[in-house]
């Protein structure tokens, strides 16, 4: 399996440095400061790129797990919604809400919710995020 890479670049102290992110494919770079990731400043923040990839992450499982049993996603929508709250001395994310729509054609609902909850489950950034509370809101539309 191939290895992905990202990475960092910070400069300054942390509430007046600044500092990016960038992907190794080149399919993103963006700029983070304190303000972004702890205040409503513009940028992006490490929490929202742990969202991107979850969203993704599940999204590709929830297809797959559809279509290992028979049935054929025209479409899976998610968003990932990252909590980061302050935790004794330190900050940590706590929960990770997965709000999913889907369009499954010949799929009841609760064969649906089923296999969306096995997803959520069994996806590999929600395995690797075991200390985090991981929530799922599932739509069949």
């Amino acid at each position: 399996m191939p290895v992905r890479k990202a990475s960092a670049v910070w400069n300054g102290n942390l509430k007046e440095g600044s500092g990016k992110m960038k992907l190794e494919s080149g399919t993103f770079e963006g700029k983070y400061s304190f303000g972004s990731r702890f205040e409503e400043s513009k940028g992006t923040n490490p929490e929202e790129l742990i969202g991107a990839a979850h969203a993704g992450c599940f999204s590709m499982a929830f297809a797959a797990t559809l279509a290992d049993n028979g049935f054929k996603p025209e479409k899976v929508q998610t968003e990932a919604k990252v909590h980061l709250d302050k935790v004794d001395d330190g900050f940590k994310i706590t929960v990770i809400e997965l709000d999913m729509t889907a369009q499954v054609p010949n799929i009841d609902n609760e064969k649906f919710l089923s296999l969306a909850e096995g997803a959520r489950k069994g996806c590999p950034i929600s395995r690797s995020l075991g200390g985090v509370q991981i929530k799922l809101k599932a739509k069949l539309v």
